[in-house]
């Protein structure tokens, strides 16, 4: 099937695993409609992939919000007639110890990294209903594989979105792909929303010593979509070759 001529929206798009991706489909041709809370930023990628040649939209986009997400996959069949498939990867990481009790951090990464990719998959779904065809990526984490001290709660909500994926695989049928994408350390804004100064500080300097850049991410997320059609990649693991 290939990448060229599909319609894919992403979420968390200004920058990052979103922003990397998003310009490596639209090298390749496809038209992404690109969401993310940050207009400048957004607007900015959505630029430099038009100016380069390629087929960008963009809208502000909150993924805490079950409209904002009805409202990306409105634009995407308005300007691209379809949807191909939804990369649901907008994250946040205010990890911490639970006795910090910093429970508004524990909310937040509830509402955004689980509640999230649900409305981008409740959004999608009827899409790919009416369609017969469709494909679902949603980005989790190693942080669910290998659960770490100050990551509860952000690995409780990867691997909660794990679970919705592989359960959704399944009840999918013939027409629906999914899949499912755990980066290891990679070189994102992931620290920007830590709001303990010790761990953010401890977390900028581990990516720093270990983190790969986060077009390899986008590199599996492209070589998800390009399969055949009857062939659905269900998970990828991505990391440092340096990381535990």
């Amino acid at each position: 099937m290939g990448i060229k001529g599909k319609v894919v929206a992403i979420t968390g798009a200004s920058s990052g695993i979103g922003r990397a991706t998003a310009k490596r489909l639209a090298d390749r041709g496809a038209f992404v409609v690109l969401g993310a809370r940050r207009e400048d930023e957004l607007a900015a990628v959505a630029g430099e992939i038009t100016a380069a040649g390629g087929k960008a939209v963009h809208r502000v986009t909150d993924v805490r919000h079950r409209h904002d997400l009805e409202a990306l996959v409105e634009l995407a069949l308005h300007h691209g007639g379809k949807l191909d498939v939804i990369v649901n990867n907008a994250g946040i990481g205010p990890i911490s110890r639970f006795d910090a009790l910093r429970v508004d951090d524990w909310d937040a990464m509830i509402d955004v990294n689980l509640r999230g990719t649900l409305y981008g998959i409740a959004a999608a779904l009827p899409v790919f209903q009416r369609q017969r065809s469709g494909h679902v990526i949603n980005i989790v984490s190693t942080a669910g594989i290998k659960i770490l001290p100050t990551m509860g709660v952000y690995a409780a909500t990867k691997n909660a979105v794990r679970t919705i994926t592989e359960a959704l695989r399944q009840e999918a049928g013939p027409h629906l792909r999914v899949t499912e994408i755990s980066p290891g350390m990679i070189s994102t804004r992931f620290a920007d929303s830590m709001t303990d100064p010790a761990i953010k500080e401890a977390m900028g300097e581990r990516m720093a010593s270990l983190a790969i850049s986060p077009d390899a991410i986008a590199g599996g997320v492209a070589y998800a979509i390009e399969q055949p059609a009857d062939v659905d990649v269900g998970s990828i693991v991505i990391r440092p070759t340096a990381q535990d």
